[in-house]
């Protein structure tokens, strides 16, 4: 654990730095135009879809028919709260607002009457307790190869919540500038290095965000600094984690699909608005089958690659990213004929 904390307070360092020194928007700035962006939006709302049906629905513990209906409710639910958000304009705040909370609301309450809700864990749990395998704990020591294998990790994530900053500008209609992807990245440092410092793993901006703020329509920084101060409250509440823990897989599921089929539409959205030529054609679209092989490719053949290697295969983002960069870099351009009136 020493050493793994040593290594992760490396990585987030070096996020602080590039954040810090302005390297990291230019990479962006040089790396992802327009083009590139939406595609990786697209990714990372495609790449989730099968994770909210197959992990929290299809495969998760349980009668599967039991899954299906509880997750169907719970999609309905937040369908029904957007739709009277939508046709009741005076109180589309409290329904478009609260739609998701709604949603998990029901699929518990209906869950419960299932018995499919575990209420026992929740009453067996610590009303509060504090960290207890932090840095003081374990230590903190260095080694050369751990510490070069989580900067690779930290890469993979990285790439991964830039597709997720993409997708959030996609959502608010707001052009990320220079300043917030530097101050994006030293943000994302801190986190991981406090992160680290408590004896749990790096936090990063999931990109479900995204979809949140698209069904929501809430994206006030006030609102997202209160959430993190009550969160951080609610962290000692060891009932409220167990709580959250129970709440069964296919309700989240029934959220979590709609949420990623928001995100990839927004990045269909963002592609959408671009003068697109037979070149940009590939740079979409084998990004997206990348996506999907890498979801659909069984664990053993994953297992069999190097190391390093099966850090990228596992994150279907990043790869998506990696290759729509590069096709966008080496796909030649096509050079356009001019043409001369002659009287």
């Amino acid at each position: 654990m020493g050493t793994l904390i040593g290594s992760l307070l490396i990585g987030a360092i070096i996020l602080i730095i590039l954040g810090i020194t302005g390297v990291f928007q230019k990479v962006i700035s040089k790396l992802v135009p327009a083009l590139v962006g939406g595609t990786i939006i697209t990714c990372v709302g495609l790449s989730l879809i099968p994770s909210a049906l197959n992990d929290n629905i299809f495969k998760a513990s349980g009668n599967i028919n039991n899954n299906i209906i509880l997750a169907s409710i719970t999609a309905l639910t937040l369908l029904v709260s957007v739709g009277i958000s939508n046709r009741f304009p005076q109180v589309r705040r409290f329904f478009r607002t609260g739609s998701i909370i709604l949603a998990l609301g029901v699929g518990t309450v209906v869950s419960t009457l299932m018995g499919i809700f575990d209420w026992k864990t929740v009453g067996d749990a610590a009303w509060f307790s504090v960290p207890t395998g932090t840095v003081l704990k374990y230590g903190i020591h260095f080694s050369p190869s751990a510490i070069i294998t989580f900067i690779i990790i930290y890469a993979v994530i990285t790439t991964e919540t830039t597709g997720t900053w993409f997708a959030m500008g996609a959502v608010t209609n707001h052009e990320i500038s220079k300043k917030q992807w530097n101050m994006g990245i030293i943000g994302e440092g801190f986190s991981c290095l406090v992160a680290a410092l408590l004896g749990t793993t790096p936090v990063t901006g999931y990109s479900t965000n995204a979809g949140v703020i698209s069904i929501t329509g809430v994206a006030s920084k006030r609102v997202f600094l209160f959430a993190g101060i009550w969160f951080s409250v609610l962290g000692f509440f060891s009932k409220l984690s167990a709580f959250l823990a129970a709440i069964p897989a296919p309700v989240i599921g029934g959220v979590f699909a709609i949420i990623c089929v928001t995100i990839m539409l927004n990045g269909l959205n963002v592609i959408r608005g671009l003068h697109t030529t037979d070149r940009d054609i590939y740079i979409i679209g084998l990004p997206i089958i990348l996506t999907l092989a890498l979801v659909l490719l069984p664990a053993n053949v994953t297992k069999q690659a190097p190391q390093i290697i099966q850090y990228l295969l596992g994150s279907p983002i990043a790869a998506a990213a990696v290759a729509a960069i590069l096709l966008n870099l080496l796909m030649p351009r096509i050079k356009e004929l001019s043409t001369t009136k002659s009287a």
